[in-house]
């Protein structure tokens, strides 16, 4: 059983969610990140949010159409 991380609160929240904006914007989604540092999907989610992250839609990169 996993055991949880402790709550973030003051500077440390803010520290943990400038560093989890880098990963995110370095490319890593949201479950990799949460797999790296061992937070839930929502707590990390949650980070992000609060580092006024703009997410990127889902489904990873889509084919271009090939011209005629």
């Amino acid at each position: 059983m996993r055991t949880r991380s402790p709550r973030l609160t003051g500077p440390a929240r803010a520290a943990a969610a400038a560093q989890l904006k880098e990963m995110y914007e370095a490319g890593a989604t949201i479950r990799q990140i949460a797999q790296r540092t061992d937070r839930s999907y929502g707590g990390v989610r949650a980070l992000l949010v609060s580092a006024r992250v703009p997410f990127r839609g889902r489904g990873g990169k889509r084919a271009q159409p090939t011209p005629p």
